[in-house]
């Protein structure tokens, strides 16, 4: 269920999803379709908002928004003047707590769960697996031994991921408790540390570090464990505590004292692989041993560097890799891929940063299922300070997302050209584009009459995704084949933590890639951030330049760039490795390079 956010601290983004729940909620209970409806548009309306929506109640202007009738309108004000809804919060209760919870299983939807609930009393992902193992799904009209088998496959799922959590929602909470940790009197020294430091893609739990004298430590753990947001307290000591967040999310904190501090955020940001091999070097190179406290002897059994302090201080971490001869490891690539010996031989790479991207690509519209029009797109891009970004709305076979047909196309056209007009003054571009489906037999949706209106063409699969790895990877080379094509998106498409990778050779895709000298894109939305780091070092070998796109349906959804660029750093990548950290005038020449010329009519 949602958490409910404490008074007066809701936003539309919170608004939006209490609103999605509630259409999710009224579905469950069978209630009519157009309310259950009026409730998810409402959702969409306000995800997709460019106005502030507190000036808009506060001036009693909430049904200028499309689908905000009086009745929603009222129920924004309450949330926005209390930080509650009555009527979410009766109808959260009129259901099992449980229920929700199916929802969880991969295509495992609010009709599905109503009949499981009314059919089989089932209200919980216990009960569906029990009702499940003695047959009674399989019974059920609409279901049978297939629809059970793929229960069963979600369910283990479900669990397989229940300890782990998206980067974007664990750094969300992380955030204030490391600014409340970092405003504290008595906190020299604050960081996070762990996966999310070295920008995994899913999370177990999250770190603190904090550095501080003996006597302020535990003023500091009790003001943590009694942080907002903390629903259990696991363990409290007097350098050591582990909480539970609202959301499951379990949060650690160390303290140690300022002259270990570079130690220990080094050994807690690990990886485990990356400190083994430090240690590794420390005592062939220096004959020291390498913990959270410092460098000791490797032959001192009595004290150690805890009691003693480090045979070589650090302050820093820089200092740190300096004294085992190393240039200075960025917490990404702290993975044992080969930064150890490239930072001994002076070869690391000047990692791409967040301020290096020029534009991105692969946006959605209201054109097809994005809540935003293309112009509100272009403004928030300039608002991030692009200089271009390319929209691509998806092709006519993806129904589900509304995807244009090719007159549609021509309308759409036409617009961007009418918007390019206004932008070109700005020193700004749209790009046009289209995410065009990869249909099962390799063709692309379009004809080439349409696909000779796009500025660039971003190749995906959104179906037929049991294919096996030698079809599907044959679907996808011949895709990149084609000439029309740009970039490959989403290459795996994978879920994190709710679907696992399709069957694929990525060898033979980024090997086809570079053969035919196409982009793979990094998909940057934190469910997806796919092509998976691993691939890219060989991608890059192989001369694959990246483009990294947040696959945007909302405006908010921009700011998942800086995920795409913390995975390409873990990478290895480059600002010259990403197409989209090259300036205007040289994108528009390498986008033209890659597109062939029409044909000519007749």
């Amino acid at each position: 269920m949602t958490a409910m956010k404490k008074a007066y601290s809701v936003d539309q983004q919170d608004i939006a999803a209490i609103f999605e729940e509630i259409g999710t909620l009224l579905e469950l209970k069978g209630e009519n379709p157009f309310r259950t409806r009026a409730y998810v548009n409402a959702a969409r309306a306000l995800e997709g908002l460019q106005g502030d929506l507190r000036q808009l109640a506060d001036e009693g202007r909430l049904t200028e928004i499309k689908g905000i009738g009086a009745d929603l309108a009222a129920k924004i004000t309450e949330l926005l003047a209390t930080g509650r809804l009555k009527f979410h919060e009766t109808l959260v209760a009129s259901l099992p707590p449980g229920l929700m919870d199916l929802l969880r299983i991969p295509g495992f939807g609010p009709k599905k769960a109503k009949v499981v609930y009314e059919r089989l009393g089932v209200d919980s992902l216990e009960k569906l697996e029990a009702a499940c193992r003695n047959g009674s799904v399989a019974q059920l009209d609409g279901f049978g031994e297939k629809s059970q088998h793929n229960i069963l496959a979600g369910l283990a799922l479900v669990r397989q991921f229940s300890s782990r959590h998206h980067i974007h929602t664990t750094r969300a909470a992380a955030q204030p408790l490391l600014a409340a940790l970092r405003a504290r009197a008595g906190v020299l020294r604050c960081e996070v540390a762990g996966s999310l430091r070295r920008q995994c893609e899913t999370i177990g739990d999250v770190d603190f570090l904090v550095s501080a004298r003996p006597e302020d430590a535990p003023g500091i753990m009790a003001d943590f464990v009694a942080s907002p947001g903390v629903l259990s307290i696991g363990a409290q000591g007097a350098t050591k505590a582990s909480v539970v967040l609202e959301g499951g999310l379990q949060a650690d904190l160390r303290v140690v004292s300022d002259a270990q501090y570079a130690f220990a955020l080094n050994y807690f940001t690990g990886s485990k692989a990356h400190n083994i091999a430090l240690r590794a070097r420390a005592l062939k190179l220096k004959q020291l041993s390498l913990n959270e406290y410092g460098f000791s002897p490797a032959a001192e059994k009595e004290k150690s560097a805890k009691e003693l302090g480090s045979r070589i201080p650090c302050r820093t971490e820089e200092e740190l890799y300096a004294a085992l001869d190393l240039a200075y490891i960025p917490p990404e690539l702290r993975e044992d891929q080969g930064e150890i010996e490239a930072a001994a031989a002076g070869r690391l790479p000047r990692l791409i940063e967040p301020g290096d991207l020029r534009g991105t690509f692969h946006c959605h519209s209201t054109w097809s299922d994005g809540r935003m029009s293309i112009a509100a797109l272009a403004n928030a891009a300039q608002g991030l300070g692009f200089a271009y970004l390319g929209v691509a709305d998806h092709s006519r076979s993806s129904r589900q997302a509304h995807g244009l047909d090719p007159e549609r196309v021509r309308q759409q056209a036409a617009e961007v050209r009418a918007l390019n007009a206004r932008f070109a003054r700005q020193g700004f571009r749209i790009f046009f584009g289209a995410e065009v489906d990869i249909l099962a037999d390799g063709a692309l949706d379009y004809d080439e009459p349409t696909l000779a209106l796009f500025d660039y063409v971003v190749a995906a699969v959104h179906g037929g995704f049991t294919l096996s790895a030698d079809a599907m990877t044959r679907r996808i080379c011949q895709a990149l084949a084609h000439p029309r094509v740009t970039m490959l998106a989403h290459p795996t498409g994978r879920l994190l933590l709710e679907r696992e990778p399709y069957a694929i050779q990525m060898p033979a895709v980024i090997a086809a890639a570079a053969r035919h000298h196409k982009i793979i894109e990094l998909n940057a939305h934190p469910y997806r951030l796919d092509m998976d780091w691993r691939l890219w070092k060989h991608a890059k070998e192989l001369g694959v330049r990246c483009a990294i796109n947040p696959d945007a349906h909302s405006l908010a959804d921009l700011q998942y760039l800086a995920y795409g660029v913390g995975i390409a750093r873990k990478g290895w990548l480059t600002s010259a490795d990403v197409i989209n950290c090259l300036p205007l005038q040289e994108v528009e020449q390498a986008l033209e390079r890659l597109r062939p010329p029409a044909h000519p009519a007749g």
